[in-house]
């Protein structure tokens, strides 16, 4: 049985105040049936690292260098993460491959690392809204997934993350059939690569608009084992009802 996860990405968002919404879903999910993760700007993560200890919540950071150390300026390394109190981090995000055109290969040997670093990684995959419209969305899927993911990848260091581009931060969603599409082909990809044993523990989340009121549904769905929060995890009150939800759909 995968083990649910509700991921909050909070990406450039928060100073040290933004802490006490931390400390407001702790004091809310002091117990929990599904692993809860925040990942805050890296400025914050030694900070919430503390905050969070002896609680459910876990501390992940938004990327790291392909590199463990070396002449990168203003890069994070998968060691400084795991040193910070970090135990997982996103990689492949679509603001990353868009913004600093990131390649799968790249993701694949960032992935790389910080699996020798201890960290679980959670590598993003989505298409653009011209691609859907194309209909080659599960061959965009299914390239990032082959490229980005490492041979190394299992379940206990590796979640997978399907965010199609044009439902962040949107509003929009794909229907509930075409997030079942993505998610059950993406286990049969995985399945065929790694094996069943293995595929069957990778657990998959959907994200792209997840809130309080789409959340039920959206758990729903084959092969979701969670979601990828942006917006709605800045706010305790709005990532709560998402994590209940969740709990719920165990």
């Amino acid at each position: 049985m995968r083990r649910k996860l509700a991921a909050g990405n909070w990406k450039m968002n928060g100073t040290s105040a933004a802490l006490s919404e931390l400390e407001t879903l702790i004091n809310a999910h002091p117990t929990a049936d599904v692993d809860i993760l925040i990942c805050p700007p890296a400025t914050l993560i030694a900070q919430a690292a503390k905050t969070a200890l002896k609680s459910p919540v876990q501390i992940g950071g938004q990327d790291c260098h392909s590199a463990e150390s070396g002449a990168h300026t203003g890069d994070i390394s998968a060691p400084m993460l795991t040193d910070a109190g970090a135990s997982h981090v996103i990689l492949g995000h679509s603001e990353r491959r868009e913004n600093h055109n990131e390649s799968s290969m790249l993701i694949h040997d960032k992935a790389r690392t910080a699996h020798q670093s201890g960290l679980i990684t959670l590598i993003c995959l989505g298409e653009s809204l011209a691609q859907r419209e194309a209909g080659s969305t599960l061959d965009i899927i299914a390239d990032q997934l082959a490229n980005s993911t490492p041979d190394g990848a299992t379940a206990t260091n590796t979640v997978i993350a399907y965010e199609p581009i044009w439902a962040i931060g949107t509003g929009l969603i794909p229907t509930l059939d075409q997030i079942a599409e993505v998610h059950d082909f993406i286990r049969s990809k995985l399945e065929t690569r790694f094996g069943d044993q293995t595929a069957s523990g990778i657990r998959l989340l959907y994200g792209g608009s997840v809130k309080p009121g789409n959340a039920d549904e959206i758990f729903a769905v084959s092969n979701v084992d969670g979601a990828l929060v942006g917006g709605a995890s800045l706010k305790e009150a709005d990532f709560s009802p998402i994590i209940n939800a969740l709990e719920h759909a165990v």
